[in-house]
């Protein structure tokens, strides 16, 4: 088997048109949805992008990172500190300042934290997370504990004329429907360039990237702080959804719902990365809303089903949702034998 295909870089074409079904339904959805099941989609789309931005750094370079949310939550708190009190801001400059700031984070620990490896990194990661998260956490002219609230959502308006208006939650979905393709197709297309097979070498086998010529530690901050700066889109797009900030967005567990929606899906696929979350967060639902047993209240120990969930899924489909799609895929393709016609 090629490393393309272990790595589920290479869908079968059954698994491709069922992702592309699922893409018209996600585009049907809004005329048939609530407006409360249209929020949550579009929920899970953001998280899909956070997803896909942590993608890059596991399933595609290797690199494990416990505190990839910190660069999720610098976006938002970019995006509250812009909006003023009694009005809306502009989308089109704000957003990308709230990029560059999760992205120049990114570098910034990047510089420190690409020069490590293994366990290491992963720790390191986990500590500057820990560290921003109580820069917010503890700091009340950052909002401290309680976060920051977002009173007007980012205005479209390009000298009066106004496009869309996010004020609507039927246009932010189709907004975030578009930003969410375009990080896709973004992605995939880095994927198969020169610096994504590159960014893939160094994930089988580092010492023979380095030995073969290549500048692994640039390749990799590189990778690190675009995956920062997709982070803080899709932190952007959450603080705009929810109007809502605080530091428990920057927190661990918020990493590691990250790296199990990528384990979820398949890592190496962007795909499988846009999968894993909309799996997560629709099991995340239904394991919140399961009922008392008794005196036991199921639904209060969602973390538990969770994880025994993920464990399952690990055991018998270590590739994810796409990879066992995959598999079945295989299995339902008929074999063409000489003798099987009469």
């Amino acid at each position: 088997m090629s490393a393309a295909k272990a790595n589920l870089e290479i869908l079968p074409a059954g698994v491709q048109v069922a992702l592309g079904l699922a893409l018209i339904a996600l585009i049907a959805f809004p005329f048939v949805g609530t407006d409360f099941y249209t929020q949550m989609v579009t929920r899970m789309m953001i998280m899909a992008i956070f997803a896909m931005s942590l993608d890059l750094l596991q399933g595609v370079t290797g690199l494990v990172s416990l505190g990839h949310a910190a660069y999720f939550g610098l976006a938002g708190y970019a995006l509250a500190f812009l909006t003023p009190q009694g009005e809306a801001v502009s989308l089109w400059w704000t957003l990308p300042v709230a990029v560059l700031a999760s992205g120049l984070a990114a570098l910034l620990i990047g510089i420190f934290v690409v020069r490590t490896h293994g366990i290491y990194f992963i720790m390191v990661t986990m500590a500057f997370a820990q560290m921003v998260f109580y820069l917010f956490f503890d700091n009340k002219l950052l909002g401290g504990s309680d976060g920051l609230y977002i009173n007007f959502k980012p205005s479209a308006a390009v000298f009066g004329w106004v496009p869309f208006d996010l004020d609507n939650k039927r246009t932010l979905y189709y907004f975030t429907l578009a930003v969410l393709l375009g990080v896709y197709a973004f992605l995939r297309r880095l994927l198969w360039s020169p610096f994504g097979r590159a960014l893939a070498g160094i994930r089988v086998n580092e010492h023979r990237m380095r030995a073969l010529g290549f500048a692994t530690f640039g390749y990799k901050l590189a990778a690190f702080t675009l995956a920062g700066s997709l982070a803080g889109l899709a932190g952007y797009l959450w603080g705009t959804q929810t109007g809502y900030i605080n530091p428990e967005l920057m927190g661990f567990h918020m990493s590691a719902h990250a790296i199990m929606m990528v384990i979820l899906g398949g890592m190496g696929n962007f795909a499988g990365a846009i999968v894993g979350a909309f799996a997560f967060e629709y099991l995340l639902h239904v394991f919140k809303d399961l009922p008392q047993v008794g005196s036991i209240n199921l639904g209060k120990h969602w973390q538990l089903w969770m994880g025994l969930f993920i464990v399952l899924l690990v055991s018998f489909a270590p590739r994810g949702i796409l990879g066992l799609a995959e598999k079945l895929a295989k299995r339902k393709r008929p074999s063409a034998s000489p003798g099987a016609s009469r």
